[in-house]
């Protein structure tokens, strides 16, 4: 079919200049203009099927008219859109990105783009990106695909003879989309799908993938792509674009195996040259007006604030599997329900509340299982409550099997060398072999869940009077230090050192925790508890080996535990001590953008069954609304009780919904 491309988009373009107009800045009155000027950086936009009218979101549509409003706006604001010869020429140090650089993209190969995209993207000179899933290509014309779980036509995707002349036009890149795998696996006993790249496929009678079956699997549907485009177009692929933007390391590391070094997601934020293997791209669906589109595209930088429950998935389990279905679906109703955008999410089994992980709700290679019950929590959560969780993990404290070493106080009565009865019970973190254990139980958590962050619990922390274990001994005298506690207490500035050397390997090992998970996760984020002293009193360091300020240059977020009572602070003064606590963050350069206030559900203090221990909602929302008028910008509480519907989400969610109060800095 021969298309008029120019009669074609003067009609689409009818009465642009007004839409644009109205666009130049969102309604607030702020300025559109980004920054991005260090010839390095560069926004990816995504957009999938184009349609007349009433664009289907099955298939993410958006109208033509609306694509030619947004490609126009992006040329009449100084936006450039470049190509991935230019971007990989920006990262080999030969030419910068030209300031707000843009590549356009088009997923699943819809013969949408070629009808009405491409002769727009042909008359305004614009390159872009296409990625295609060619088993959706090979069926005859008259036949039917399976999209996703949905019967398609084969006449909804481009011919071959198409593909092949947006291909040579020059202004086309033919991305991978997969050859087979744009489709939901199995991905645990429960029978949830998940996307097929980032899934260790459960199978009944069988168990789970093996990580040589998995990567196996991608590697030849990598291959296969990589093969028919070759063939088809005569270029192999250079860029991979995750089916529904899942994506692990291992599927990583085979697509650059098999030759594609440039990869991309649906994750926040711009792409770098320095990190191509994962970039992420702005998603654009349900035909947004061109205002909206407009404060996207602004707001493209823009981090949200957290806004966290922290729930134990000790409350979800339940021996018998439609109670503990029932309870998981209260806690993702509860969640939706508030409006937040993050689930701090237990992943280690608990029952007792001592704080000793003896059990994990994963597979993994070292503790018992308590129930195969992360993964599908997590999927809950982020597919129908819209959250990223967190994987809420012990650093030091696990029951592990064979001799781990435990960390061990200098009794202050009388030097004896003993476990502190009112601590955790910690395996030590000079103890190698204990380490190693720790560090591939998390390796086993990062393949278990589509994580999206880590939280360390409270339990990294070292007193006054430890450890005293023989290895923690050992790295003492290694580091030039005594190796008794009596020496080490005995000369103010010899403690200073053994404080800052203990703060320090809790960094370290923690690091290496996170590094171990984002060997699979990359776009992992972390997070660690910190007591509320180390932000108020830098002396506490030396009680606690916490330091506030190398928490800030360790984890993307500080989890401060804003819980007076814990603190045993006068209830007279607990306004004042929270403003304290945000004031205290604030006098950082990152301090507020980067610590999350951690308030307390309930009083610890009281009886498990006395009704007083629940913290009364309007308390609750006092202490969220004194944070916010400090300053603070993310926030959140523990625990949530699901079950009996405390905290009321119509109370606090006055105050913690990001729809009903979406704070921003």
């Amino acid at each position: 079919m021969r298309i008029d491309r120019r009669a074609l988009l003067s009609s689409m373009a009818a009465g642009l200049p007004a839409a644009i107009a109205a666009a130049q800045a969102p309604r607030d009155g702020r300025p559109l203009e980004h920054a991005w000027i260090d010839g390095r950086s560069f926004l990816v936009i995504c957009w999938h099927n184009l349609e007349d009218s009433d664009p289907d979101q099955t298939y993410l549509g958006v109208t033509s008219r609306r694509l030619v409003e947004q490609l126009t706006w992006l040329q009449a604001n100084g936006y450039t859109a470049v190509t991935i010869d230019e971007i990989l020429a920006a990262r080999d140090g030969r030419r910068p990105l030209p300031p707000k650089a843009v590549l356009l993209s088009f997923d699943d190969g819809y013969r949408s783009f070629y009808t009405q995209a491409f002769p727009v993207l042909r008359a305004m000179n614009l390159p872009a990106v296409v990625a295609v899933v060619t088993g959706w290509l090979r069926p005859p014309a008259g036949s039917t695909v399976v999209f996703g779980d949905v019967p398609t036509s084969r006449g909804q995707f481009m011919s071959w003879e198409e593909l092949r002349e947006i291909a040579a036009s020059g202004l086309v890149e033919i991305a991978a989309h997969t050859d087979d795998h744009h489709q939901g696996r199995r991905a645990n006993p429960q029978g949830n799908l998940q996307p097929a790249v980032a899934t260790r496929v459960w199978r009944e009678g069988r168990g789970y993938e093996s990580e040589k079956e998995y990567s196996d699997r991608l590697r030849r549907d990598f291959r296969a792509i990589s093969d028919t485009l070759h063939k088809t177009i005569g270029r192999r692929p250079r860029v991979m674009v995750w089916p529904y933007g899942a994506y692990t390391g291992t599927a990583q590391r085979v697509a650059r195996e098999v030759g594609m070094p440039i990869a991309m997601s649906l994750e926040e934020g711009f792409g770098s040259v320095a990190a191509l293997d994962r970039v992420p791209r702005l998603l654009i669906s349900y035909d947004p007006p061109l205002d909206e589109f407009a404060r996207t595209v602004h707001g493209a930088r823009r981090q949200a604030p957290l806004r966290v429950v922290h729930a134990d998935l000790d409350y979800v389990y339940d021996p018998d599997p439609a109670q503990q279905d029932r309870n998981l679906g209260a806690l993702v109703q509860r969640v939706h329900d508030l409006g937040i955008n993050t689930v701090f999410l237990q992943a280690f089994a608990d029952p007792s509340g001592g704080g000793l992980a003896r059990q994990l709700y994963f597979p993994n290679r070292h503790l018992p299982m308590r129930a195969d019950l992360f993964n599908r929590a997590v999927w809950q959560l982020v597919t129908r409550a819209r959250v990223r969780v967190y994987a809420w993990m012990p650093v030091l404290a696990y029951e592990l099997p064979g001799s781990a070493a435990r960390v061990l106080r200098a009794s202050p009565a009388t030097g004896a060398i003993e476990r502190d009865p009112d601590a955790y019970a910690r395996i030590s973190p000079f103890d190698p072999q204990a380490r190693r254990i720790i560090r591939e139980i998390h390796e086993d958590l990062a393949r278990a869940a589509p994580i999206a962050g880590l939280l360390f619990h409270d339990d990294a922390v070292l007193s006054d009077f430890e450890d005293a274990s023989p290895p923690a001994l050992a790295a003492y005298r290694a580091a030039g230090l005594p190796d008794s506690i009596a020496a080490l207490r005995t000369d103010p500035a010899v403690m200073a050192r053994w404080t800052r050397f203990k703060t320090g390997a809790l960094s370290d090992f923690t690091r290496e925790l996170i590094e171990a998970v984002r060997r699979e996760r990359p776009g992992l984020r972390s997070a660690r508890n910190l007591f509320a002293m180390p932000l108020l009193d830098p002396r506490s360091e030396a009680w606690f080996a916490q330091n506030y300020d190398q928490a800030l240059a360790t984890y993307d977020h500080v989890a401060v535990m804003a819980m007076p009572m814990m603190e045993n602070v006068p209830e007279g003064e607990v306004d004042r001590w929270l403003a304290r606590l945000v004031s205290e963050a604030a006098r950082r350069p990152e301090g507020l953008a980067r610590t999350l206030f951690e308030l307390q559900a309930v009083d610890w203090r009281k009886p498990v069954d006395d009704p007083a221990r629940r913290i009364p909602d309007q308390v609750l929302l006092r202490k969220m609304r004194t944070l916010v008028r400090g300053g603070a910008l993310s926030f959140g509480y523990y625990p949530d009780d699901f079950a009996k519907g405390h905290p009321d989400v119509a109370s606090i969610g006055t105050v913690m919904s990001l729809r009903w109060f979406p704070h921003r800095r």
